[in-house]
């Protein structure tokens, strides 16, 4: 009867609220339905019998040390019960309200696809232009030894320049950098592109010899070495470029001659774009992209993916009326010290583009309603409006009274953060992809994805043989966790969907999918109702 025993769960006499002196022994290891109608006491024997018995044995088994920071919990209302294992209870509860909470982080998904982005994962350039195109090169570092090498490989015979990039996309004129480049014995320097020679450049004594724009963007490079390749200049190529990165601070330039110009080839010691040295990462660690962390989160909505803004639309409902009769609605309706400044303000802005103040609105032209609005000057004009959301924000800022704050949130509306597009992690932390069959993923694209469609983007990925095997634990775990929440019904859901828009039952089965991710074994799970809020096809699965 031992053995008969280890495989049951043996309840006696269990008097818990409605429950009269029920006997009842559940097999262990198997899926158990208790069901019956509304008060015959499910829960009572499930919940306040089996697990909190089993809860409070567990807890008895803790040092005295550690059960002092535990609630005692009270004895069931049971005369024994044997067979017991550790119980883990899944309520029906609603999921958390931290906005901060998602299907991914719930269920730790997003830790290991943080660390796959971080060692397997490739950072882009994510520089745009003035049109609006992103630059997108792939951002390596190369240590010296692999410039070097990288030179070597150029076919003999060739002119080359080695040159330290020392001012970059910078206005003025330098002339401070170009004798600093002097006194260290450099000869020549490449100007926005054309090499001069700093000996003749600098007997004009004038504050820009070089004759640049002042307001233009500027990039010189000093020419460190210039010499032909070929098999014996094994040694000079290597002080060389020694002398151009530690000139330059970790980058370097050299030029091929190629028929009538010069191609250029871009290297850098730390992770930046040798375009854009601005665009730069220190190393990819797994942080980076947490939108939880300062360091990853994107500072203008700290990771939360939605800021509040000030509504034009909310400022004025009414467009009808006269701007200093009660139009702008926060400043009208303010204390009385404040409609003094506000009032006086308004005058002025009148005063500034030449209007009555008893104009409505909607009467003034969209240039006009701009400035009031967003502040500014008029062409020709030197006075500058501060501009009505400018001063609410500034209030908001500065405002000690939450009564203030709370007033003004009132002119508000939640959108999406335009830094991050919502994404919530920091710009860097975006352009950095994976590789799979279909194209390249970050890692907010993988978590805007619904479950199933991740699970065969994992799949499907493109890894070389180093990397393939730092990733295979890592995506083990993931493809193990996102399996189990397919099979559970959950495929539909996206990984960046805030717990709190869960319905009762999806968010316990993701607590379930939480649980069941860390791999204990010989645990007793208590679930309230989890097929609630399932379609009856579902629920088969």
């Amino acid at each position: 009867s031992m053995s008969k025993a280890r495989k049951q769960i043996i309840v006696t006499g269990a008097n818990e609220h409605n429950l009269k002196n029920i006997d009842v022994s559940i097999p262990r290891d198997k899926l158990i339905v208790i069901t019956g109608v509304s008060g015959s006491g499910k829960s009572s024997l499930a919940f306040d019998t089996i697990f909190a018995e089993g809860q409070r044995k567990y807890m008895e088994s803790l040092s005295s040390y550690a059960r002092q920071f535990l609630t005692q919990l009270s004895k069931p209302d049971v005369e024994s019960i044997e067979g017991l294992p550790p119980t883990i209870a899944i309520a029906q509860r609603s999921a958390s309200h931290n906005p901060r909470s998602t299907v991914a982080t719930t269920t730790e998904i997003y830790d290991y696809l943080r660390l796959l982005m971080a060692r397997c994962g490739t950072p882009h350039c994510w520089h745009f232009d003035s049109k609006g195109n992103k630059c997108g090169r792939v951002i390596e570092s190369s240590s010296i030894s692999q410039i070097i090498s990288q030179i070597h490989s150029i076919p003999s015979g060739k002119k080359l320049m080695i040159c330290a990039p020392v001012v970059i996309g910078k206005k003025g004129y330098h002339l401070d950098v170009l004798e600093n480049l002097r006194s260290q014995g450099f000869v020549r320097a490449r100007v926005n592109g054309s090499i001069v020679d700093l000996r003749e450049v600098l007997l004009d004594e004038s504050d820009n010899p070089l004759h640049l724009g002042r307001y233009e963007m500027h990039t010189i490079e000093a020419v460190v070495d210039r010499i032909v390749s070929g098999p014996d200049i094994r040694e000079r190529i290597a002080d060389s470029a020694e002398v151009a990165v530690r000139l330059s601070g970790g980058s370097m330039l050299i030029l091929i001659e190629n028929k009538d110009s010069w191609k250029e080839l871009r290297f850098s010691e730390r992770f930046a774009c040798p375009d854009h040295p601005e665009c730069s990462i220190a190393e990819l660690e797994p942080r980076l992209f947490s939108f939880n962390s300062h360091f990853g989160a994107c500072k203008r909505c700290d990771g939360l993916g939605t800021v509040h803004e000030f509504d034009p639309a909310l400022i004025v409902p009414d467009e009808s009326l006269a701007i200093t009769r009660g139009a702008i609605v926060p400043w009208h309706r303010a204390g009385p010290a404040m409609r003094r400044k506000y009032s006086r303000q308004l005058r002025k802005f009148c005063e500034i583009v030449d209007a009555d103040s008893k104009t409505p609105f909607k009467k003034l032209s969209k240039a006009k309603q701009k400035l009031l609005l967003n502040g500014g000057s008029i062409k020709g004009s030197r006075t500058r409006f501060t501009g009505v959301i400018k001063e609410l924000e500034r209030r908001f800022k500065h405002t000690e009274s939450d009564k203030v704050r709370s007033w003004l949130m009132g002119f508000t509306r939640k959108m999406t953060c335009p830094n991050c597009e919502g994404e919530r992690i920091k710009k860097e932390a975006r352009c950095v992809t994976i590789k799979t069959n279909k194209g390249e993923h970050s890692i907010s694209a993988l978590t805007a994805m619904t479950i199933s469609q991740t699970l065969t983007t994992i799949k499907q990925l493109k890894l070389s043989k180093e990397f393939a095997k730092i990733a295979e634990p890592v995506v083990r775990e993931i493809e193990a966790r996102l399996t189990f929440l397919v099979s559970v019904g959950l495929d539909y859901l996206s990984l960046n969907r805030t717990s709190g828009t869960l319905s009762g039952g999806e968010a316990q089965r993701i607590r379930l999918a939480t649980q069941v991710g860390s791999g204990l074994v010989g645990v007793c799970y208590v679930l309230d109702e989890p097929t609630i809020g399932l379609h009856a096809r579902d629920t088969n699965r």
